[in-house]
């Protein structure tokens, strides 16, 4: 478990997202698409089309994360 710090806002990017695409990629995404700061300490999830894979970028203030959960079986609604 990443402890996340309290009052961090979580944005949910709709639709599916190409998990081809590294920390940089969903960065830029989040800068074009969102018109968003990924640099600004918020948590950012993007799904892929399958459904299977999410991916969270985070920038905790000392440097940018991302953090990957694939299932094995079923499905992220």
């Amino acid at each position: 478990m990443i402890p996340v710090p309290s009052g961090v806002r979580v944005w949910l990017a709709v639709g599916h997202t190409d998990m081809r695409r590294g920390m940089s990629g969903l960065a830029l995404q989040v800068q074009e698409a969102l018109g968003r700061d990924p640099y600004a300490g918020d948590l950012y999830v993007f799904r892929g089309r399958r459904g299977d894979l999410v991916k969270i970028v985070w920038h905790d203030g000392l440097g940018m994360s991302l953090y990957a959960k694939s299932l094995e079986r079923g499905r992220f609604i």
